[in-house]
């Protein structure tokens, strides 16, 4: 489903051949970061479905995670898998294509089509690497605003997102409240823990450490550190599964083999499983972008600038949330959300919190689950309906 197919045309939108969209923003005025660097011009791809009303009063912004796209319904044009939240999204699904016209832009330092460390840096006319700057979640918010200042969407309906989706998500709530009638983090938190900043530095050392990283020059030098970048898909991949889930899919089966090998090749089948998650990713990812991603994540501390008080940066919110979280998440446990839930309630934000009872860890949001998927579709529906936008 393409926007030119589906919706009415949207002024400014570049029309290239689906799902590749892209739009060149911050032509006249470079963008401000937070780390105090300037970037501009720069590229946001995106994708859209569904169907627009007259008013653009149906808009959902969806947020994707550290290691997706915006291919949210569209297969992925680099490997060609269908995209990634299909069951969440579509005609009749909790995300209603029929219903609300959804936009997913790959973030900024992205490597999907949004301008990152693999791209070209105007300034020398090679792959930026390191030189690109260091950006935030603040930053990708701020980028994916002036996306949609450019295709003419004044306000979102709603913006919905997981992991680090759900910090796009409550820095969106946060910082562009007007703009933002309701508010779905799923499985996030409102900073990054000690945990998390742990898991990700053995990542990025993973990728440093390979002699093919070059520095962060592999592109210029015609390489690419494919084993770092795979040893850290491998251990964050752990981290998104339950040990019981884990348990369920593999137990200690042997991979294609009678009995035990007394060597280091894959001998259990939780080890192929792993390795063909590292082999994988690294076709459809770029090492830097990787660094790039993790490094925004561990910087984001929403209460940060407010004094360490949290409910401070939903002061006066008039947005709506729901916050759900997965009782099996070890990677942003429940009480994370609880304390965003304390934070809104504090300032009587509109709020509604969710626990889903489920043993599939922080990827559930990814997976079959009903309780999930009718928690979103309940909420939007109450949230329709105050918007003035219920089923005719």
């Amino acid at each position: 489903m393409g926007a030119t197919r589906d919706t009415p045309p949207i002024p400014g939108v570049i029309n290239e051949e689906l799902p590749r969209l892209q739009a060149e923003l911050a032509r006249d005025k470079p963008m401000r970061l937070d780390s105090g660097e300037t970037i501009g011009p720069f590229t946001a791809a995106y994708t859209t479905c569904g169907h627009l009303n007259a008013d653009k009063s149906n808009v959902v912004l969806i947020c994707h995670a550290l290691t997706g796209d915006q291919y949210v319904l569209e297969n992925n044009p680099l490997t060609n898998k269908p995209g990634w939240w299909q069951l969440m999204v579509g005609p009749g699904k909790p995300l209603d294509t029929d219903r609300y016209f959804f936009v997913c832009i790959n973030v900024l330092g992205g490597c999907m089509g949004s301008t990152g460390p693999k791209d070209t840096n105007p300034d020398t006319n090679k792959p930026w690497g390191l030189e690109f700057p260091v950006i935030t979640i603040g930053d990708m918010v701020r980028a994916q605003s002036l996306l949609l200042d450019h295709l003419g969407i004044d306000q979102l309906f709603c913006v919905i997102g997981g992991s680090m989706g759900a910090m796009q998500v409550l820095e969106w709530a946060s910082k562009y409240p007007d703009r933002v009638f309701s508010a779905v983090p799923i499985a996030g938190a409102a900073r990054h823990s000690a945990q998390n900043i742990a898991f990700h530095e053995v990542g990025r050392q993973a990728i440093m450490a390979d002699p093919d990283w070059r520095k962060g020059n592999y592109l210029r030098e015609g390489a690419k550190p494919k084993g770092g970048l795979s040893v850290a898909r491998m251990a964050a991949h752990i981290t998104y599964l339950s040990e019981t889930a884990l348990h369920r899919k593999f137990g200690r089966r042997l991979q294609a083999r009678e009995a035990i090998s007394f060597g280091f090749d894959a001998d259990f089948q939780v080890e192929s499983y792993l390795r063909h998650q590292g082999s994988t990713f690294v076709e459809r990812f770029d090492a830097n972008s990787y660094l790039y991603i993790t490094r925004a994540m561990d910087y984001f501390d929403l209460a940060a600038e407010y004094g360490g008080v949290l409910a401070a940066a939903f002061e006066a919110t008039p947005v709506r949330f729901c916050v759900i979280s997965f009782n099996s998440d070890w990677l942003f446990p429940t009480e994370e959300s609880r304390e965003i839930v304390r934070a809104l309630n504090a300032v009587a934000a509109n709020v509604s919190f969710v626990e889903i009872d489920t043993d599939k860890g922080h990827d559930a949001f990814l997976l079959e689950e009903p309780q999930f998927c009718a928690t979103v579709s309940g909420f939007l529906e109450g949230a329709a309906e105050h918007r003035g936008l219920a089923r005719k």
